[in-house]
Formats: C-alpha cells, sequence, structure tokens
C-alpha cells in the first residue's frame, strides 16, 4: 500500500524520518497542518512493536493537534513526534541533542515539547540544539498540571450535561492510567468527593491512590466494566474498542489519553449505547494552552494560561449542546467545528 493511501494519512504537510547511528535515534515527526501558524505537539518516547504502528501514532497524534489547537484558540498548527525504542535503554544527552537537530532541520515549522517517557530535563538537552522547544522549566515548565486542570473541568461539564449535577461529590470514576497527569486529575477528583476506582501497570502508584485517596483497585481488565459514572482513558490510546464499549457500565467518557477511539466509528457506537463522550482532543488540551504562550511572543504568563485553560470547560459544553441538536456524535461535531476554523472542509 502507498503511504499516501494510508488509513492514518490525512493530507500532512510533512512527515519525517530521522535517525542518527552513533546515538541510535530513530524518529519520525509529522507536522500535519500549518494553516493557523507553526506545528506544535510534543515528543514521545515508546518502544512501538514495529515502525508501522510509530508511523500510524504520529500521523494520528498530529492530526489530533491541529485539532486540538484550533479548538483550544490557539495560533498554532498540528505536529507530533515519536521516537522508537526502549526510552530505558536508549535515553542519551548525545540522542537528545540528535533530535534537536533534527527539529531544527524543519525552521520552525515544528515545535517539539516532553510528552510519555519524555521530561522536561530531556527538553532542555533538546534545546540545546534548537530554539523550538517549549515547555522548559523556568518558562511554562511541565504541562501536566494544566491537562489534569482541563480533564477536571471537562468531566465537570460532561456531568453536568449527561446528569445534571454541578458537583461531583460521590461520583463514581474509573480512572485508566496513573501516570503524572492521570494521579494529578485523580487528586483533584478526590477532593471534590468523588469515588473513585483505579488500575495502572505501576503496583506502587495504585497502592499510594489506594492509601492517599481512598481508590478502590482493579486489574487491568476490569477497569471498563465497573459500576461507575465516568470511565476516564488516561493511558495510551485506542482504549475504546469494539470490544471495551459493550463493557461500559459508565454513562460518561472523558478523560486525558490521546486518540481514545481505536477508529472512528466508535463515536457513533458510543452515542447509540446512550454513553456521552468528550472528545479526547477538546478535553485534554490544557498542557498544549500552557506550552503555546511560551511558544508566542509575549512573555508566558501562568494565570493566563489557567484562564485559558478553564474555558474547556465552556468548550465542551457547546460541543455537547450541538451534538444533542443535530443528533451527531460529538466527535463529529468537534471535528466540524475544528474543521470550519483552521479552513479544511
Amino acid at each position: 500500500m502507498s503511504f499516501f493511501d494510508l488509513t492514518d494519512f490525512d493530507d500532512h504537510e510533512q512527515v519525517v524520518y530521522c535517525s542518527d547511528k552513533e546515538t541510535g535515534l530513530k524518529a519520525i515527526i509529522a507536522v500535519h497542518n500549518t494553516n493557523l501558524g507553526p506545528s506544535a505537539g510534543g515528543c514521545r518516547f515508546w518502544n512501538y512493536d514495529n515502525d508501522q504502528d510509530a508511523l500510524q501514532d504520529v500521523l494520528r497524534l498530529s492530526k489530533g493537534m491541529t485539532y486540538k489547537n484550533a479548538m483550544a484558540g490557539l495560533k498554532l498548527g498540528g505536529g507530533k513526534a515519536v521516537i522508537i525504542g526502549n526510552p530505558k535503554q536508549l535515553k542519551s544527552d548525545a540522542l537528545f541533542k540528535a533530535f534537536g537537530r533534527a527539529v531544527n532541520n524543519l525552521n520552525g515549522r515544528y515545535y517539539t515539547a516532553e510528552d510519555v517517557n519524555i521530561t522536561t530535563a530531556d527538553m532542555a538537552i533538546v534545546n540545546q540544539e534548537t530554539e523550538f522547544v517549549s515547555g522548559l522549566e523556568g518558562k511554562s515548565g511541565n504541562p501536566g498540571p494544566f491537562t489534569a486542570l482541563g480533564t477536571f473541568l471537562g468531566i465537570k461539564a460532561a456531568v453536568k450535561f449527561k446528569l445534571g449535577r454541578d458537583d461531583l461529590n460521590g461520583i463514581r470514576v474509573a480512572v485508566q492510567g496513573l501516570g503524572s497527569v492521570g494521579y494529578s486529575l485523580c487528586e483533584r477528583l478526590h477532593e471534590a468527593g468523588a469515588k473513585l476506582v483505579v488500575t495502572d501497570i505501576n503496583q506502587a502508584t495504585l497502592d499510594k491512590a489506594a492509601s492517599e485517596l481512598d481508590a478502590k483497585v482493579v486489574g487491568l481488565d476490569e477497569i471498563y466494566s465497573q459500576d461507575v459514572d465516568v470511565f476516564s482513558p488516561c493511558a495510551l490510546g485506542a482504549s475504546i474498542n469494539d470490544d471495551t464499549i459493550c463493557q461500559l457500565k459508565a454513562v460518561i467518557v472523558a478523560g486525558c489519553a490521546n486518540n481514545q477511539l481505536a477508529r472512528a466509528h466508535h463515536d457513533q457506537a458510543l452515542m447509540d449505547a446512550g454513553i456521552l463522550y468528550a472528545p479526547d482532543y477538546v478535553i485534554n488540551a490544557g498542557g498544549i494552552i500552557n506550552v503555546a504562550l511560551e511558544i508566542y511572543p509575549e512573555p508566558y504568563c501562568a494565570t493566563e494560561a489557567t484562564k485559558l485553560v478553564e474555558n474547556i470547560y465552556n468548550t465542551l459544553m457547546k460541543v455537547f449542546e450541538k451534538a444533542q441538536q443535530t443528533k451527531q456524535p460529538t466527535g463529529i461535531v468537534a471535528d466540524e467545528m475544528a474543521r470550519e476554523i483552521i479552513a479544511l472542509k
């Protein structure tokens, strides 16, 4: 099959394969669309089963960033990068410098930042080779807390729309994935009075959640069938699929993971099942909103970033209301709204 015929290719402007023999760097940078401004999106370091999976991931993620940045009202296009391999074995200053040179070769068409398995310290090393980096300590810093805040507010919006509740006291939430963002989200939910059910591959983190947040711990495959109000995917993508939708007892799907739907038709499947879906790239935009204010020429301001993140609540309510009026799935509605903004029709 031709590259241009791939299901996840969406008229991407540029896809660059990067390698450096000395450091072991193998990376793909995808620039999806720059209508609104330079593309921006994080870089994840993941041990993909094969290069095809890495390509699929970066194509989907970069498109998602285009829509995410548009719906967040940012003057940025969508891009993403993936570094292929085991981060525990391959991470080195030299590798991140090589990646920085690859980013720099795009001459500002793509701004990178931290994502899965990459830290702000790693990005500081990338920054030694290129100025096109955001999310640096001393500036906007770790975007995770802002992603968690936006997701928390998105869950409140979904609960208000679906259940008619203004608060989360007693609301049951199943959280899949307790990384830095997922755990921060759980802390906010616990403080708001929500009842938590959690799962993760890290037992120490699960023990901490049980102790500190009074969370019920369940197995990785058990999280879908929990008797809860909200299912919150906060791990990697494609957790909403043919096998899992039929297990869900939740009436809301709202989490901070990217690409939660395995395929586009699962948006309709959730709607048919009476489940309200908060489109992932709308609800999890807090991190890129924070990072964007570092890219803009004006000095970074955390207060301004927080105000913009808080608007995620209102944006989601508009999506939910339009979906109800048009009897369309929320994901399709959000896509249409994003395309209108970036003039991709």
